[in-house]
């Protein structure tokens, strides 16, 4: 019976464990720790409407480029898939269930776009539609979705001049790459920020640039938001709040020797931001590449501006905590007690932590391999055996509590008490110590009882009886040691019992993955094959 309970409860433990991590997990952010910020405002943004926008960066699907790996390797196709399939169920489970009116993607798509042939690239884009959930043409039937181009997708001004392919086929799949939309009362400027800082006398950089002049003459009938995958300048070691996870990246931006392209950089430098901000007046910046949780407040000559940078919504690029962001954004004009700000709300949310489920998965197999093969083989019933473990533990303790009090009691037992009578016929008991080195156990065992001490006569004779029957024993053995017997039957024993637990240990975990093993395929693949 005992083995019974202690197996039911490990498979009810893996059965709730292995919800949690592949199911449940992923509802937590729409049931408890996230919500649109329009509905946590005060009651007089009440009368305003407001779009819903949910905002996704980096999902970086990974291919051939990530690990090294050859391309069709098993290793790799585990990785692609266990990474998709997080991104799949964080978008469904986590994002969808938000009812967002526009989805908005701020780059990186793919791991190694630019290394990517032509049909490795439509291999990518098909993956990336199905964790996302996109028609043939990369759109949603109930909702607008837009993108701008990440450095993973189109690579830098050095990739542009080797391969203007590139371009091409970012724009076939994705649609262009410098455009301005509007969502509700508020402007997007979608901005391709890997050629902002290239030569401006080359094509794409200069196309850039004329779209950024077009869009400053504008007139500024709406509020803006600026829309860069690359993060604007910020100062080395600027604090970028409680959010991130990370160590801060300062500036780098490298170029070739031979003619000084930019094949890396992880922020716009210094002169194109203040020339972006001044030129946009964007009264927010969401951007991400940084794959890592960031939030300063640029200065520029029209105000202070606020930068959101967007952690990745992968668990596979470096970031233990994912997320994605939640705004609102006014569809009515705001009423006069109304701020500015009033009108862009955000919130980030965080996505389930992958890691941390696998450890958890973890920790539960090493205590199931420790249950089934430690727990006691008594006939007592499990929480019988907590009980008594609860028990032992206590009483540990009392001894380590009042060990000086229990020494002083055992200071007694090295004294041994004889009665002496005297002519009147009293008694009287007289405290002597003990002999070790001659009165043993079994001479104590054989010559005392209660507390009186018999004669010396009475001992020497018991000692002789006592060496008489030894004497039998080791003549009935036939001059052989009766111990030295004893070392192989012990060894027999411990190898048997050894090999009973390694049994009962195979038939439990047999038992617990019988059950729980078609639950963990099920809820693997159950997502994936219905969408």
């Amino acid at each position: 019976m005992k083995q019974l309970e202690l197996n039911v409860l490990l498979c009810v433990a893996w059965a709730l464990i292995l919800l949690y991590g592949e199911m449940f997990a992923y509802w937590v952010p729409s049931l408890f720790t996230c919500s649109w910020p329009h509905l946590r405002t005060s009651s007089s943004n009440s009368t305003v409407d407001y779009l819903k926008v949910a905002v996704i960066a980096d999902p970086q699907l990974m291919d051939k480029t990530s690990l090294h790996l050859p391309p069709e390797s098993l290793a790799l196709q585990i990785a692609e898939f266990y990474t998709d399939l997080y991104m799949q169920r964080a978008f469904f489970a986590s994002v969808l269930p938000f009812a967002p009116d526009v989805i908005l993607f701020l780059g990186d798509y793919f791991d190694g776009g630019p290394y990517l042939t032509d049909e490795e690239w439509k291999k990518s884009f098909s993956r990336f539609r199905h964790i996302f959930g996109l028609n043939e043409q990369g759109e949603y039937t109930e909702m607008q979705v837009y993108y701008i181009p990440g450095n993973h997708d189109i690579g830098y001004e050095y990739s542009h001049a080797q391969k203007p392919e590139v371009i091409r086929r970012y724009e076939e799949t994705f649609g262009v790459r410098n455009y301005r939309f509007s969502i509700g009362k508020v402007d997007f400027i979608a901005v391709d920020a890997q050629t902002v800082d290239g030569n401006r006398k080359k094509h794409l950089v200069s196309k850039t640039w004329e779209f950024v002049k077009n869009v400053s003459v504008d007139g500024e009938v709406h509020q803006r938001v600026l829309l860069t995958h690359i993060p604007l300048y910020r100062p080395d070691d600027t604090y970028c709040g409680p959010y991130r996870s990370s160590p801060i990246i300062n500036q780098r931006v490298s170029r070739t020797s031979s003619d000084n392209d930019i094949w890396y950089q992880n922020y716009v430098s210094e002169d194109s931001s203040k020339s972006l901000m001044d030129m946009i007046k964007p009264k927010l910046i969401l951007s991400g590449h940084d794959h890592d949780q960031c939030t300063i407040t640029h200065q520029s000559k029209f105000g202070p501006i606020k930068e959101h940078t967007l952690g990745t919504i992968s668990w596979q690029q470096g970031n233990l905590y994912p997320s994605f962001m939640l705004l609102s954004v006014s569809n009515s004009t705001l009423p006069n007690s109304s701020t500015p700000e009033d009108a862009l709300l955000t919130q980030l949310c965080f996505l389930p932590m992958q890691t941390h489920i696998y450890i958890g998965y973890a920790v539960l197999f090493i205590l199931t391999l420790l249950a089934t093969l430690l727990w006691p083989t008594s006939g007592t019933s499990f929480w019988h055996q907590c009980c008594s473990l609860v028990g032992y533990s206590r009483r540990l303790m009392s001894n380590a509590l009042f060990s000086g009090e229990t020494k002083e009691k055992d200071e007694d037992a090295n004294y041994e008490y004889e009665m002496m009578w005297e002519a009147d016929g009293s008694m009287h008991l007289v405290k002597k110590p003990l002999n070790t080195s001659v009165v043993n156990s079994t001479e104590r065992s054989l010559g005392e009882r209660g507390n009186a001490v018999m004669r010396p006569s009475a001992r020497k004779q018991n000692s002789q009886e006592g060496d008489v029957s030894v004497n039998m024993d080791m003549a009935s053995g036939s001059g052989t040691d009766p111990m030295a017997r004893m070392p192989p039957r012990t060894g027999r024993s411990k190898t048997i019992f050894i090999i009973q637990r390694l049994l009962r240990m195979v038939r439990m975990i047999t038992v617990i993955a019988a059950v729980n093993v078609p639950i963990y395929v099920m809820l693997l693949y159950k997502d994936w094959i219905d969408k």
